[in-house]
């Protein structure tokens, strides 16, 4: 939603716009100036936005740097805007080793899903997120370890030959 500062000084009747300016290009430029979008005038005379090309939308992809404390580390991780925490899981996953499954995003104090996006939620450039290990895959790996040890030691045979 665009918010624009007065009503009145975009509907103008073309009497009072100014001789080199057709009314719909007054419009353009008030609203320019207050937002970064690009403005067309159609032939009929309605003010749209201005359409991009593939090429233009994945020049203007945004990057967003990310901290991330794993405990005792930090990571930094650059990922899209648009990404989703499920994403910066994959991410992390490649960093840390540990499967996506396996972790837990905390931003400001909330566990967040995964298809929850990051700029929804409210992630800025430079924003630390918390990753922890989830405690039943923690659990579940200690017992698989304890019973590996456990099976690791050799049976003692009760005849002696």
């Amino acid at each position: 939603m665009v918010k624009i500062p007065s009503p009145r000084r975009l509907f103008r009747s073309r009497s009072r716009s100014t001789a080199g300016r057709s009314g719909g290009a007054d419009i353009c430029a008030m609203v320019a100036e207050h937002e970064n979008i690009e403005w067309e005038v159609r032939p009929g005379g309605m003010l749209v936005q201005k359409r991009r090309t593939p090429e233009e939308d994945a020049a203007a992809v945004e990057y967003i740097l990310v901290r991330v404390a794993t405990g005792w580390q930090w990571h930094d991780v650059s990922i899209d805007t648009t990404a989703t925490f499920g994403d910066l899981k994959v991410m992390l996953s490649l960093v840390t080793g540990l499967w996506p499954r396996e972790q837990r995003l905390l931003y400001r104090g909330k566990e967040r899903d995964d298809c929850d996006h990051l700029h929804m939620v409210g992630v800025q450039d430079k924003d630390k997120v918390l990753l922890l290990e989830d405690p039943a895959v923690k659990e579940r790996k200690l017992r698989s370890t304890t019973l590996a040890q456990l099976m690791g030691v050799p049976c003692h045979s009760f005849i002696q030959v």
